[in-house]
């Protein structure tokens, strides 16, 4: 329940406001003022959400609003036809605002679905905003996801992508540091079996001096899924006393399932602490016979040791409801309980 007493508005840019949001007055052209301003509006995906996107949502936290309640935003795919769909989500956090946004993808129908989503952040000095982003689908939908954000000094953002079922996914992350001080946590999950595809880009552009960052992506790929992870970190000149660390793990379950990795870092300081590495494996055997050794069968071990190397990037989530929840949605997905959109009230 969203209400003025939380001082936070949800407005579309055009057309009618749905009855449960409300709006404020000065939000809108506000918003008008920075849409596209963040987003690479020369990328061709960008450009075709720009042309083809007939509304936007805005989230306008205002100044020094701690905002109590985590805002989720549910994009619920239905239709008896083939569809695309294009989103906008513009999210503003000026001064000293704090947030918990949830954005869901879901879909309640067996048809085809084409989705072009584009989310653009813009964090002013001291704010705090934690996104987090799930992805349940099916195989027959095919998403592209686009995320920039840009943060002022002493911002802090913390950004967990889960990609926990789809078909084919290309998630874009681009995170301009812009303001002393400033940290970023860029976290992602992917669990893909089947024939499934699950692309993450990230760049992190340090343009200035002591900022911090910290990523971790981690893939569980069986069946013969296919996933790719390119991380760019990139410190630009006079960006001293950077601290940056990326890593990327991922587990091939079988000798059919592929994984891509290129983590990468492109500096232009001298004083900088930097890090970053990738590893591809699969089920460690020792482990395996360990637990075989102590009563549990082998379909179960497998299954532990995949919610073992799954759990640190659920437990980096500080929201505990959520990472509860995960908890139990992630065991659900490995144990083949949950082959499309788990469901809820929303989508019946």
């Amino acid at each position: 329940d969203f209400s003025p007493n939380y001082g936070i508005a949800l407005t579309p840019l055009n057309g009618p406001l749905p009855p449960y949001f409300f709006r404020i007055t000065d939000a809108e052209p506000r918003a008008r003022i920075l849409y596209n301003k963040v987003a690479d509006a020369n990328d061709s995906i960008v450009a075709l959400n720009t042309m083809l996107c007939v509304d936007t949502l805005v989230v306008h936290v205002p100044k020094g609003i701690r905002v109590e309640h985590p805002i989720q935003i549910s994009n619920i795919l239905k239709g008896e036809q083939d569809t695309m769909v294009n989103r906008r989500i513009l999210i503003v956090m000026d001064e000293m605002a704090e947030a918990n946004i949830i954005i869901t993808d879901r879909a309640a129908s067996q048809s085809r679905f084409l989705t072009n989503q584009v989310i653009e952040v813009v964090m002013k000095d001291d704010s705090r905003l934690n996104l987090y982003e799930v992805e349940e689908t099916h195989l027959l939908c095919t998403r592209y996801n686009s995320v920039f954000v840009q943060q002022g000094r002493n911002s802090r953002f913390h950004h967990t992508n889960l990609t926990l079922f789809n078909g084919h996914t290309r998630n874009r992350l681009e995170i301009k540091l812009q303001g002393e001080g400033s940290e970023v946590t860029a976290n992602g999950c992917v669990i893909a079996d089947k024939m499934q595809r699950v692309d993450n880009n990230t760049l992190i552009d340090h343009q200035v001096p002591n900022c911090q960052s910290n990523e971790l992506y981690k893939y569980v790929l069986d069946d013969s899924a296919v996933g790719a992870f390119a991380g760019k970190v990139l410190v630009r000149e006079g960006a001293q006393k950077t601290i940056s660390k990326e890593t990327n793990a991922n587990l091939c379950a079988t000798k059919s399932a592929r994984m891509y990795t290129q983590p990468m870092l492109e500096i232009y300081a001298d004083d900088v602490k930097c890090s970053h590495g990738s590893t591809v494996g699969q089920m460690d055997e020792a482990a395996l016979f360990y637990m075989r050794q102590r009563g549990i069968d082998e379909k179960e071990t497998r299954l532990l040791l995949k919610a073992a190397f799954i759990t640190e990037v659920i437990e980096t989530i500080p929201l505990e409801s959520l990472r509860d929840r995960l908890h139990v949605v992630v065991d659900k997905r490995l144990r083949g309980e949950l082959s499309k959109c788990e469901g809820c009230k929303l989508c019946q």
